[in-house]
């Protein structure tokens, strides 16, 4: 069998006005970014919103914990939007843009895998559009700003024990999460420290915002900190939301490209359900559901994690209706929730296999909970049994779910058509009666308990006098109404990522809290999780490079 990168480079793409032509998006509405990929244009964008007609169905991909053994939630969202698209509906697909961090990191590429890829891979994988250091040097910008603020001393005046806006970088570097900055006579010495680009409140604005005056607007409520007598200031107030939003202005248009079976892929914003909220631009969503009769879009890591935030922060936001859900599982990951090594998880265990199903067992629960219907998608791996998948249907059956078995990496499109005509068959049932998990009016406090009772699975929920009084705080300061964004660890249910199945009765701990005003929620960190990740003991950068023909070697 090829390598990834080998089956994307044999393949032979339609060029991207082709692609453009296929979704309904003329040649004068893309700006293009050599052939293979291009932007859409803003002012096509607001004369499509502004359109009247029917929408497409949305239907999310998300999935159970993930395990170092791999899920595959993105080779499966464009395996069944080639699927889609094979069974005769007009289909798009909208992604996250990969980080920097990660791909250099522990994860290497995420733009799919085997036949079930968006290309071009490698462009998609590193600088694509430039989307993330637009993000980057707005988000710096601020930050330069706000230093220069108080170097000068100009009103509003800031208080710099107060200030609470970080930098950011799209890179793990762990060395970076708390510094000093300031030293040498360069201004006042002034403790701070770097996020990753992905955790940074202007990605989530770009993701968010409706159009670029909506981005302007959300950029210039962004709280930088306080002033002496404990006022917020604001983006705004220091005259910042205006540079900012001039340097995003081409980052907010979407992205276009396609998959190795020429199905439209909108690629744009960030990753990281972990500690953002993990889903791609209400822009290029919006769009697509104008342009397609179908739209596949993933959010990050489990369902516990990036479906949550997709239904409580992205839809609430967004006014969308989602009509179909379709949960990743692999027998690999769920013999590894069940305790299996992952150097055994090539032998048949069906106990384990049985321990693991109770993951997947919560998930689907979860994503049933917020009233969309629910289909498992089984990806296949070489070395998984006929009895170890008929373990899991049974299991998911006695759920009232069915689990298909998909074999999209391997076959593309076609290895997944039987999970498109069931996505088909849930999406027409109209049976979806999407409702969030909880009000707008519920104090912060208590939105936090209920993801963490109804979706973790916890017992108690704990936080020092601080996080609390800060809570309080901005909800007499008219936050309330504002969703919570939980940065927890994606391998378990709790904050201890080694806990894996189906813990119960589990102490969450809320170490901190953050108001983001522009993006429009509360962000809620919880036991040890860094915003700012770090390399592994072997990051992948030590095996990326380049062949003696100058292309690009071991990025997959």
């Amino acid at each position: 069998m090829p390598t990834d990168i080998e089956i994307a480079r044999a393949a032979k793409p339609q060029t991207i006005a082709e692609i453009g032509a296929r979704l309904g998006a003329p040649a004068e509405a893309l700006i293009p970014y050599g052939w293979d990929k291009a932007k859409i244009d803003r002012h096509f964008l607001a004369r499509l919103e502004a359109s009247e007609g029917p929408e497409g169905a949305l239907v999310l991909v998300t999935a159970m914990s993930p395990t170092p053994a791999g899920e595959g939630k993105t080779t499966t969202t464009v395996g069944l939007g080639d699927a889609l698209t094979r069974i005769g509906k007009r289909t798009a697909i909208c992604l996250r843009e990969p980080s920097l961090g990660p791909c250099f990191g522990m994860k290497g590429g995420a733009a799919g895998g085997g036949y079930a890829q968006v290309i071009p891979m490698e462009a998609i994988n590193l600088h694509f559009t430039g989307d993330f250091h637009a993000i980057t040097s707005a988000h710096n910008l601020l930050s330069a700003m706000i230093d220069n603020h108080i170097y000068w001393r100009r009103t509003p005046t800031l208080d710099p024990r107060r200030i609470t806006w970080r930098r950011v970088m799209d890179m793990n570097d762990r060395s970076l999460r708390q510094i000093v900055s300031g030293l040498g006579g360069n201004g006042a010495p002034t403790e701070t420290g770097f996020d990753i680009t992905v955790a940074s409140e202007v990605m989530a604005i770009l993701c968010l915002a409706r159009d670029l005056g909506d981005l302007e607007a959300r950029l210039g409520r962004i709280r930088i900190g306080e002033d002496a007598e404990g006022s917020p200031v604001t983006a705004a107030d220091i005259g910042a939301s205006g540079a900012m939003a001039v340097l995003l202005a081409d980052a907010v248009q979407p992205n276009l490209v396609q998959t190795l079976e020429g199905t439209p892929a909108l690629i744009h914003g960030g990753p990281f359900a972990n500690i953002a909220h993990g889903c791609n631009s209400v822009i290029a969503t919006r769009a697509a559901l104008k342009l397609a009769d179908y739209v596949v879009t993933e959010a990050g890591f489990g369902a516990d994690l990036g479906a949550e935030k997709f239904f409580d922060i992205k839809c609430r936001q967004a006014g969308l209706s989602p009509r179909a859900a379709v949960i990743v599982a692999t027998i690999r990951s769920l013999k590894m929730n069940g305790g299996v090594a992952k150097d055994e998880l090539n032998q048949e265990d069906l106990s384990a296999l049985e321990r693991g199903c109770a993951n997947l067992g919560r998930h689907i629960a979860n994503v049933r909970g917020f009233g969309v219907p629910v289909v498992v998608a089984i990806n296949h791996f070489a070395a998984d049994t006929a009895a170890e998948v008929a373990a899991v249907q049974a299991y998911c059956a006695a759920q009232g779910v069915e689990a298909i078995l998909c074999r999209h990496w391997a076959e593309g499109g076609a290895g997944a058509e039987a999970l498109a005509r069931k996505v088909a068959e849930l999406v027409e049932g109209g049976k979806a009666q999407f409702s969030p998990l909880y009000a707008d009016e519920t104090p912060l406090w208590d939105k936090i308990e209920t993801i963490a009772t109804r979706i973790y699975g916890a017992g108690k929920v704990v936080a020092d006098g601080a996080v609390r009084t800060r809570l309080r705080r901005w909800g007499k300061a008219g936050f309330d109404h504002l969703p919570v964004c939980m940065a927890k660890t994606q391998y378990s249910f709790s904050t201890n990522p080694s806990l894996l199945g189906a813990p119960s009765g589990h102490e969450l701990h809320v170490r901190e809290v953050r108001l983001a005003a522009g993006a429009g929620f509360v962000v809620a960190i919880c036991g040890d999780m860094m915003t700012m990740p770090g390399l592994p003991r072997n990051p992948a950068a030590e095996t990326i490079g380049l062949d003696a023909e100058g292309q690009i070697v071991g990025l997959f």
